[in-house]
């Protein structure tokens, strides 16, 4: 799992450089992204736009890095391509996580949030 990320002040950008996040690398993607949130700062961007598919095992490892964060940290969710965005959609998740449709405007909403 091919993951890169920086920090912007308060933030911390993670954006995921695969096509896909399914069973067969959710489990990569939680223990990659455990390693990078354990100390992350109060909010967590993490960059979906190069990801076309997701499946329920994807979407789980997501959560579960929702659940990995410090406590009072946040996770904002951008650049979701129309396939993701809509799983999210489907399964009320756009409740749970903040979804932008870019990078930029999750760092201006989350900066200012």
């Amino acid at each position: 799992m091919k993951l890169s990320t920086r920090t912007e002040g308060q933030l911390q950008i993670i954006s995921v450089m695969e096509d896909r996040i399914d069973a067969a690398v959710a489990r990569a993607f939680k223990e990659a992204m455990r390693d990078l949130v354990e100390h992350a700062p109060p909010v967590v961007i993490l960059d979906l736009g190069q990801v076309s598919f997701i499946d329920s095992s994807g979407l789980g490892a997501v959560v579960a890095t929702l659940k990995l964060l410090p406590p009072g940290s946040k996770l904002s969710l951008a650049g979701l391509t129309p396939a993701v965005d809509r799983v999210f959609r489907l399964t009320r998740m756009d409740s749970v996580f903040s979804l932008f449709p870019t990078m930029y405007a999750a760092m201006a909403g989350r900066a200012t949030a």
